[in-house]
């Protein structure tokens, strides 16, 4: 039985979840306000640190040191009683050391709809970082997939806003449960990797809201300590020195209080910081240069008053409160050393046996990555009763991603290679692999025990000798993948996005060579993201389809144990598979020759992912949310209720916001506490009909009045619940106000449409079982 630690700091939950196999969610979505101020005590601190430190002090809190050639890579230099800062990658693991954990990729942790295993994944990261000694780990990343072919959205939660938000909640508490400063990334609009520095954004004003903002918003409600901003513009402005999206939502609308630090390079001025920048990262404008926009310059700035000493002393006290909040200053790892926080590794030297002291932090965190590689993976086609397997006299597997790379686990600097399983994607979202479970290794265990025949072949390219090796076995499973990460690195022609969404390594001739001579073929596919598979989907021969996603280390203990039933699958789409991809409506925007600031318009608004499809009538291969089971599962008994205020003080701003008044304007207005409580009960009973327990992932979608453009359906509430055969079991979701508001871009607020808001209850986006409305 896994147990969470309790969630401090900001925000504090109303009851202790623990996790066991096959378990659900049991983890509260609605949070309260600890009583206890904890940013105030910190700030409190902090301002009494930085009263104390002159104005080169101040700067050198502000500005990274030591790129490439410091122990991490991100650092600040020793002040005064602080002994500088670490700041590492990744957003699923300790990147550049060993004796770490690689786990499942942000895609994957999504595709569970789990928020039990979302926040314990983040927790055994956040032990992991704090083990070597990292005060700052670089996640979790919460882009929004608006393009299918983008090259990071794996190492994201989806396509939906709800969906992304609550995964960046509980991975967010869950890292900085363990003491650990979590970065919510990439801030915002950074939506694919071509021309990634030399494009801007067009959004406008309710997509922001609507869409990209809303998973920073529950990053800040979970008390994130620090935001990265990213590399390109927003409405022609960079980024990092983008007054609008830092100073005026960020910090003014959500109320953050903690530090925004630059991605690396992204700072493109001194005065980045009167629009809002805390920390310039990695600090040399280029590498090892020892220029840089801050340092010296900064110190001269605010020496000549163009930037007030007020504001310098905001940005060192930012970063000071949230090394406080998490209590860096009590109780951090330190061994005595004078480096900064003792930190056991060394990014850039691996072999520098001085400073990497080989820490094994590693504890029992394989097993929570198996459990999510199994939750994650999702059921596409089960006909003829396929799956799972049952002891077959023999099986073949087909396709190189079912063995082990010639290259190794790690053989590829930052992963960049397609070889062999693929566990995680591409660039610096990725960590080093401790071992890698091929499908192939974990088979052969299963087939030792069963004392099944077990053949392979791993030769993509000769279909006509994978048809062949394919003949007279009870089952041929092809293993299949599709690859992506950031751009600095090319494979397969491919420069961090993906130039198609076709699987690779000749998939799709393989699986049709292999079908042609086996009636029972299962295809498991590895991939980063939807990929298009109408030339073979509606094969007869092609029995089963896996959607395995990229599961770190354990992913070929974790797709076996579901194709042998183990594991009942529970995972569900967090994107839409199209059957063409003409069909999604928006893709990677190309030109832009030179240093040409290349136009990125985000026309489609809302509509993109199952919005677009649900908006223009576009039947999916896959839809959003989809995922089969090993059992079936009935949905009866719906009923919706109003949840009883809380605080008299807020009847007020709860009357006029259900007589249609915008929500007022302030600091931190988003993130007003009524405005995010409980408000509508959707209670119903979900029962498991089939000969099998399994875990059933009911979805709530809300569905606002016409001719207000919104979207046909939006996803607001989900849980995932484990039930026995023939058990019934009472779901309660609840959904609060800001759930049922659209942004007024006039008022600039928060407002209940007018007209009536209804939702359905279901197993998808398209797989409605029950309708209500919301009774305001």
């Amino acid at each position: 039985m896994y147990k969470l630690a309790p969630s401090a700091l900001l925000w504090r939950d109303s009851g202790t979840p623990v996790l066991g196999q096959h378990q659900g969610c049991t983890l509260p979505r609605f949070v309260m306000l600890l009583a206890g101020n904890a940013w105030a005590e910190a700030y409190a601190k902090a301002e009494a640190f930085v009263a104390g430190l002159t104005l080169e002090q101040k700067v050198n809190v502000s500005t990274g040191v030591y790129w490439e050639q410091g122990l991490c890579v991100g650092n600040i230099g020793e002040v005064a009683d602080l002994r500088g800062l670490c700041l590492q990658d990744s957003p699923l693991g300790v990147r550049y050391t060993d004796y770490n954990t690689a786990f499942p990729a942000g895609i994957s942790t999504a595709a569970t709809f789990n928020r039990t295993m979302m926040r314990l994944r983040g927790q055994q990261m956040g032990e992991e970082f704090r083990g070597k000694g990292v005060n700052v780990a670089l996640g979790p990343m919460m882009n929004m997939g608006r393009v299918a072919q983008a090259g990071r959205n794996w190492e994201g939660f989806g396509t939906d806003p709800f969906l992304s938000g609550e995964a960046a909640y509980e991975t967010t508490l869950g890292l900085q449960s363990a003491g650990v400063q979590a970065c919510a990334k990439h801030y915002i609009d950074y939506e694919q990797e071509y021309k990634r520095t030399q494009e801007s954004s067009e959004v406008d004003d309710r997509t922001q809201h609507e869409i990209y903002l809303k998973p920073f918003l529950r990053a800040v409600m979970a008390g994130t300590a620090s935001v990265m901003c990213s590399y390109n513009m927003i409405n022609d402005t960079y980024s990092c020195e983008n007054d609008r999206t830092l100073n005026q939502l960020l910090k003014g609308e959500l109320g953050f209080r903690g530090y925004v630090m630059s991605d690396w390079g992204a700072q493109e001025s001194t005065l980045s910081a009167m629009a809002g920048l805390d920390m310039s990262m990695p600090g040399d404008i280029t590498l090892g240069s020892g220029n840089s926009w801050w340092g010296p310059n900064l110190t001269a700035f605010v020496e000549n008053g163009t930037i007030p000493l007020s504001r310098m002393d905001d940005m060192a006290t930012r970063i000071m409160a949230s090394y406080y909040l998490l209590g860096q200053d009590q109780d951090y790892p330190n061994d005595g050393r004078l480096i900064p926080n003792a930190v056991s590794f060394n990014a850039f030297n691996q072999y520098d046996q001085v400073h990497n002291l080989h820490i094994d932090v590693q504890a029992d965190h394989y097993q929570i990555v198996r459990e999510i590689g199994h939750a994650g993976a999702v059921l596409l086609k089960n006909t003829n009763g396929a799956l799972p397997l049952n002891a077959p006299r023999n099986v073949v597997l087909i396709g190189s991603d079912a063995g082990n790379g010639a290259m190794g686990a790690n053989g590829y600097t930052d992963r960049g290679g397609d070889d062999g399983i693929l566990g995680m994607g591409w660039g610096s979202g990725t960590d080093n692999y401790p071992y890698l479970i091929s499908p192939m290794d974990a088979m052969q265990v299963r087939a030792r025990q069963d004392g099944t025949t077990l053949m392979n072949w791993y030769y993509d390219w000769d279909t006509e000798g994978a048809a062949t090796a394919a003949i007279q076995f009870e089952a041929a499973i092809v293993f299949v993948n599709s690859d992506s990460g950031e751009g600095y690195i090319e494979v397969d022609g491919n420069l961090g996005d993906r130039n198609n969404l076709t699987l690779w390594h000749n998939a799709d001739n393989l699986i049709t060579a292999v079908a042609s001579q086996n009636n029972n073929t299962i295809v498991v596919a590895h991939s980063v993201g939807p990929s298009i598979i109408d030339s073979w989907v509606e094969n007869p021969n092609v029995t089963a389809i896996i959607w395995a996603g990229v599961a770190g280390q354990e992913a070929g203990n974790a797709i076996v144990d579901v194709l042998y039933g183990d594991y009942n699958p529970s995972g569900r789409l967090p994107y839409t598979i199209a059957k063409r991809l003409e069909d999604y409506g928006v893709f990677l925007t190309l030109g832009g020759n030179g240093s040409t600031i290349l136009s990125v318009p985000y026309t489609e608004g809302l509509f993109y992912d199952y919005r677009h499809f649900d908006e223009y009538n576009i039947t999916p291969r896959y839809e959003f949310g989809y995922g089969l089971s090993y059992t079936t599962f009935e949905y009866y008994n719906l009923a919706t209720s109003i949840v009883p205020q809380y605080d008299p003080t807020d009847y007020a701003l709860e009357a006029a916001w259900a007589a249609g008044v915008p929500t007022p304007q302030g600091e931190g207005s988003s993130v007003a506490l009524w405005l995010h409580r409980p408000f509508v009960q959707v209670s119903f009973e979900v029962q498991n009909t089939g000969a099998v327990a399994g875990t059933e992932i009911p979805q709530v979608y809300v569905h606002f009045p016409t001719g207000i453009g919104e979207p046909p359906s939006w996803l607001k509430g989900f849980d995932a619940v484990y039930i026995e055969p023939g058990e019934v079991t009472t779901v309660t979701v609840t959904i609060s106000r800001y759930d049922l508001s659209i942004w007024d871009v006039v008022a600039q607020g928060w407002v209940k449409p007018a007209g009536e808001i209804t939702f359905s209850v279901g197993a998808s986006s398209r797989d409605f079982r029950l309708q209500g409305y919301i009774p305001i």
